[in-house]
């Protein structure tokens, strides 16, 4: 371990300055007389400029309202001075397929370059010394290093041990040699590996529908929970499908999936087979909330009004087990319980 401090600073990429008709994305840091300047977010903040006549191809009526300190956005670069460190940048010459490259290439830039900072800060290593063994040959070689460190997720060695650097060392008559020598110690090894299993391996999204459902005929509890069993029979085993009661006539439908789409999809073809069944029986299915990506907030959220729903039951005495409401359906259902029984 290094005795300094190391230094965390540095690019995300090889190259020191960006190439001409490049999208790149910028930090708007001060409006002057002739135009804003601005940092280059991918290039370790370097300062460029975007002149006024390069904000809009229309009249410009107010600057304020096409351009903000603190905003980032894609931007393209028109004029590199390497020598005096001079970028002019434009807004108006980027379309919309720039912006969109610019962006997803910059959000995987930006999660790669957080694992590597975070590494560097851990081991005490200088950043830029992990991007020269590490980084950017697999910047090279992948053509991103995020394709790379997908892969690291399941088969670190396939990626890391392929990276070798050169080391020069006093020979056996004291003249110097050069070794190529893996670039990849054990112990950045297992923090990288770490810190990319951690950011990178998907997690599984909470999809959530809320529906009412109702069914006022003979038997109805068992009519609700021969449709609720309809709903669950439309998921699959990566997407299964679990219904619950949260107050009569108030149910949830929810499912866990890495693909949103799919998520989305499956719980929508639930609820079509649980209204057909309930529909059949002359009972009643309204959604209250379309299938959707809900966070531990809103589990959290949905957990605590339960508890306090069933709080308010057991605190109403005299209503367990009351004609009307088995006659209504509207019970709490136990799916996997046998016929005729209500919780």
């Amino acid at each position: 371990m290094a005795s300094q401090t190391p230094n965390l600073e540095c690019r995300m990429y090889e190259a020191r300055y960006p190439d001409v008709d490049m999208a790149v994305m910028i930090q708007v840091k001060n409006i002057a007389d002739m135009g804003a300047y601005v940092s280059l977010l991918e290039y370790n903040n370097i300062e460029g400029m975007i002149l006024f006549s390069e904000l809009s191809r229309r009249r410009i009526r107010s600057v304020s309202s096409l351009i903000k300190v603190g905003r980032i956005e894609p931007v393209m670069v028109l004029r590199v001075d390497k020598e005096k460190g001079y970028i002019d940048l434009s807004k108006r010459r980027v379309s919309e397929e720039d912006i969109q490259a610019c962006e997803e290439r910059y959000n995987k830039s930006k999660l790669v370059h957080s694992i590597m900072r975070h590494v560097a800060e851990t081991l005490g290593i200088d950043l830029e010394d992990l991007y020269v063994n590490i980084g950017w040959p697999l910047y090279r070689k992948y053509g991103h290093a995020f394709e790379a460190f997908k892969i690291v997720v399941t088969d670190p060695d396939s990626v890391l041990s392929t990276l070798t650097c050169e080391v020069k060392e006093a020979g056996p008559d004291g003249q110097e040699v050069t070794k190529v020598v893996p670039a990849v110690s054990e112990e950045v090894k297992e923090s990288l590996v770490k810190n990319i299993r951690r950011r990178m391996t998907p997690q599984p999204l909470k999809i959530r529908a809320d529906i009412e459902m109702k069914c006022f005929q003979f038997d109805g509890v068992l009519h609700i929970k021969d449709a609720m069993r309809k709903a669950e029979a439309a998921g699959n085993n990566d997407c299964p499908v679990k219904i619950k009661l949260v107050a009569p006539p108030l149910y949830v439908l929810t499912t866990q999936t890495l693909d949103k789409e799919q998520g989305i999809s499956v719980l929508s073809n639930a609820i079509v087979a649980c209204t057909q069944e309930i529909e059949h029986h002359k009972g009643k299915l309204a959604v209250k909330e379309a299938p959707r990506v809900v966070s531990e907030r809103d589990d959290k959220l949905l957990a605590e009004h339960m508890i306090k729903l069933r709080q308010e039951n057991e605190e109403v005495s005299g209503d367990e087990g009351s004609e009307e409401e088995e006659d209504t359906g509207m019970g709490e259902v136990n799916v996997d319980a046998g016929p005729g029984i209500v919780d």
